[in-house]
């Protein structure tokens, strides 16, 4: 995941540094101008977390995951624009070190931010970003399998095999830029960071702090209204 990351923030700062060292002619985003951008994006978590309180050795991590993003702007002045991130459910496998898979859920990571532009006037605008994000999680399960086991360790059958993740509020921050193609349509690549800090629960297993934490990569293309 960590090769994945790094690979992804070089190919952008390569990008942009070539389309910064070209000539643009002047394309103008002002106050009161809204867009919008599509883009595939990569969710990669950082999945630091504890063990269950009653299995420390079992630590649970969440994988990547890649769904279409959507971004919305407006722009409250020629150079600070207020966004609204949304995207389609993305999915995370959960897995344990030497165990392999043993769940999955959904989260949707809806974020506002307030962005800064520098170049406002020209077709290539870096800009940078910060917000507050809200993350619900959902269809949080175990496998078959690992319910099964769980099962096996309470023959009494007095607690749930289900695996429950609590929502989460966090800070987020973020570094891109968009190309005008023409009037109305330019391309799009940012990263952001945010804070997803969580809880995982389990009848039987208890509680793990989970720190995922994800880098998001998006690249995509906008449109100008």
């Amino acid at each position: 995941m960590k090769q994945q990351k790094t690979l992804s923030i070089a190919i952008l700062t390569s990008l942009g540094l070539s389309l910064g060292a070209a000539s643009f002619s002047a394309q103008a985003i002002q106050e009161g101008d809204m867009f919008m951008r599509v883009t595939a994006t990569q969710v990669t978590p950082s999945s630091s977390s504890t063990g269950f309180e009653n299995a420390p050795t079992v630590i649970p991590q969440a994988e990547d995951s890649t769904k279409p993003g959507f971004t919305f702007v407006y722009m409250m002045s020629n150079n600070i624009g207020f966004e609204v991130l949304a995207a389609l459910p993305f999915e995370h496998d959960v897995i344990v070190d030497g165990i392999g898979l043993v769940g999955s859920t959904k989260q949707l990571p809806p974020t506002i931010s307030v962005q800064y532009y520098f170049n406002p006037s020209q077709k290539f605008r870096p800009y940078v970003g910060i917000g507050l994000n809200y993350t619900t999680f959902f269809n949080d399960n175990f496998t078959q399998a690992t319910a099964d086991l769980v099962n096996s360790l309470d023959p009494a059958n007095t607690m749930a095999p289900d695996l429950e993740i609590d929502d989460s509020f966090g800070l987020a921050a973020q570094i891109g830029f968009d190309y005008d193609l023409d009037d109305k349509w330019f391309v799009s690549a940012d990263v952001r960071y945010i804070n997803i800090e969580t809880e995982a629960h389990n009848d039987f297993l208890g509680k793990s702090d989970i720190d995922i934490n994800p880098t998001v990569v998006s690249v995509g293309l906008g449109y100008k209204f």
